[in-house]
């Protein structure tokens, strides 16, 4: 499905080198002031070629609003972006045509479709993530004027290294969304002798919503926390998805995972911010694991679609390790599930208003 949300509903399309990309945002409420220039901020934090430590290839990403916004504001009927690809280099990848990237889904692709466009990856590329970050700008507006929710993300690990210490101002002053600025310099080094090898690695991206208010998500088949994790695994390259404590809490005993509650706030959030699918108050808190670049430069024994065994090189501009711009991604689709979970809440029960007791978020 190319196809996501309920009540919010948004629909990507378009291939890493065909002519442009693009979504349609159906259910997006009406009087939302918008702008092509209110894209670009976002955008440009997703971008590669910003740095070194991500792929060369330098597309404008300048958006065109095809419909939904009259004299500054949405409408209320389906809002349509584009983006033209501007930079692509589809030569790059004459020689795999007719061959599967191991780790790829070149591979998988081929067996659903019978056929598959391999410049860049076709649709797998994370070229189609741009458009969930542009359709995310609209939501973050929204839930920001609406509820004072703050969806915000940065890398919480890159290959084996993690954060000494965390500061979310240092997160939009490096190429990393590192929360520590005195360890860019060893993730500066650690990228550059990696890129040097044609090896690739992975990462971790951590994103929170601080201000959701409790009571969104629906129980059983419609949980908040079931959607992002939905939202986050159709990302590419993303091998894992935690809320709140995840795996940890395997770890733990019961008196010690769950989260207190006092007149005065909550004791602890292990829980991420949500109960029973449904949010807490409590900031929602989500880690997202990368797999490594499978397209490398270091030859592999591979097979082509005669079944016969080739050596697979790839050549082309490709991220060293796709997580390192992934924070506005997951910030993005967070954002998405979100604004989609506020709607259906407030049409099933905008009646019902604030139940007491509300707990704060945290007793500090």
């Amino acid at each position: 499905m190319n196809s996501f949300g309920r009540l919010l509903r948004v629909t990507t399309f378009g291939e890493s080198h065909g002519p442009a990309i693009g979504c349609v945002i159906d259910g997006c409420p009406p009087g939302i002031s918008i702008a092509a220039e209110d894209f670009q901020a976002d955008l440009a934090r997703r971008a590669t070629g910003r740095s070194r430590h991500t792929s060369q290839r330098r597309e404008a990403d300048e958006v065109e609003i095809l419909s939904g916004v009259y004299e500054g504001k949405t409408t209320g009927t389906p809002l349509a972006l584009l983006i033209r690809n501007s930079d692509a280099r589809s030569r790059d990848y004459q020689a795999i045509a007719r061959q599967f990237r191991p780790g790829h889904a070149d591979y998988s692709y081929w067996q659903k479709y019978g056929i598959r466009d391999p410049r860049g990856g076709g649709r797998s590329s994370a070229r189609e993530t741009t458009m969930r970050v542009a359709a995310a700008v609209i939501a973050k507006k929204w839930l920001a004027e609406h509820y004072g929710v703050v969806v915000r993300g940065h890398l919480a690990q890159l290959g084996e290294l993690t954060p000494a210490q965390h500061d979310w101002a240092a997160v939009e002053h490096n190429p990393f969304f590192w929360p520590d600025a005195g360890q860019v310099s060893e993730l500066e080094a650690y990228m550059d002798a990696l890129r040097k090898s044609g090896d690739s690695v992975g990462a971790v991206v951590a994103v929170s919503a601080s201000g959701v208010p409790p009571g969104w998500g629906e129980p059983v088949y419609g949980k908040l926390s079931a959607d992002i994790g939905a939202a986050m695994f159709s990302i590419n390259a993303v091998k894992g998805v935690e809320i709140g404590e995840g795996f940890a809490s395997v770890r733990q005993r019961g008196s010690e995972h769950r989260d207190l509650m006092y007149p005065d706030g909550f004791a602890s959030n292990h829980a991420g911010g949500i109960l029973g699918g449904i949010s807490s108050g409590q900031p929602i808190r989500v880690q997202v694991a990368f797999k490594p670049t499978s397209s490398l430069r270091l030859a592999a024994p591979g097979v082509d679609v005669d079944g016969e065994a080739v050596e697979i090189i790839t050549t082309g501009r490709h991220d060293p390790c796709v997580g390192i711009r992934a924070t506005p991604i997951c910030e993005a689709m967070l954002a998405l599930v979100l604004m989609d979970h506020a709607l259906r809440h407030r049409a099933q029960c905008g009646d019902v208003g604030e139940v007491a007791p509300r707990i704060p978020s945290s007793r500090e």
